[in-house]
């Protein structure tokens, strides 16, 4: 092939993702720091103080654990993709940057969410040893099953990254804060993160009002990878909504991701 050879469209899009995965690594500690920080605080507040004070069942860390790991890696997702994109289409302009790359548009926000998807993988497997290493043995701890907890982990971070890339398309950098406080804040405590779903029955209501929240199907979904002891949601079924969740988000976002490129 000539010098002037055309570039074709898949060398531009990894060489996009390349240029994120080495700014990513760059930055490793103080992505660790905001991702893992929260999660982190959980496991020793409720998975190792409170068990050995006798106010939560030493057992509860099977519970805990799942929902921490889902917690870490859809936080990292959510906020890979949409705090940068908030700051690229506002006062960074680095968004132009990207658009000016010879593929399509639609690829470009992709590349994000592929990008977004890889931090969310990396933040839940170094939640999952930390978590043995804070909370001691996990009752009942199953990591033998592979391709579930690969398949949950994947799907629930590429979920969360087109969500991100939805949020940060649609909010300005003024109203950041607002995401984290109607947003996030709900989606973490009603999320199946500190308890399963199954012990909603209870308050039948809450049981299916829960339903909206995403990350609802990532925590049962990893509580049935890592611990099936734990009573859980069918695996079909977290499988099923997540896939159905991640088209939606990024039918959405790809169209939000538009309208903010053209203007």
């Amino acid at each position: 092939m000539g010098d002037d050879a055309p570039i074709g469209t898949s060398e531009v899009f990894f060489a996009m993702l390349r240029r994120d995965v080495r700014v990513a690594r760059r930055e490793l500690p103080f992505f660790l720091v905001r991702t893992a920080m929260q999660p982190l605080l959980l496991m020793i507040v409720f998975g190792f103080l409170m068990p050995r004070m006798g106010v939560l069942q030493k057992g509860y860390t099977a519970t805990l654990l799942p929902g921490v790991i889902a917690l870490s890696l859809a936080l990292s997702s959510v906020q890979s993709v949409a705090l940068p994109m908030v700051a690229q289409f506002g006062f960074s302009k680095e968004i132009e940057d990207r658009l000016l790359a010879p593929i399509p548009t639609h690829l470009v926000a992709l590349e994000l969410i592929v990008a977004g998807t890889l931090q969310g993988v990396l933040a839940g497997l170094f939640v999952l040893p930390c978590g043995r290493l804070i909370m001691g043995a996990i009752p009942g701890l199953a990591l033998s099953n592979l391709p579930h907890i690969v398949g949950v982990t994947v799907l629930g971070a590429a979920t969360f990254s087109a969500l991100g890339l939805l949020i940060g398309c649609a909010i300005n950098p003024q109203q950041i804060g607002l995401m984290f406080s109607s947003i996030i804040g709900p989606m973490i405590f009603f999320g199946c993160t500190y308890y399963p779903w199954m012990a909603l029955d209870k308050i039948p209501l809450m049981k299916y009002l829960v339903l909206v929240n995403p990350l609802v199907y990532v925590a049962e979904g990893m509580r049935g990878a890592i611990t099936p002891d734990v009573p859980h949601m069918d695996p079909l079924v977290d499988a099923v909504v997540l896939v159905v969740l991640l088209g939606i988000f990024w039918h959405f976002g790809k169209r939000a991701f538009f309208k903010r490129a053209i203007s």
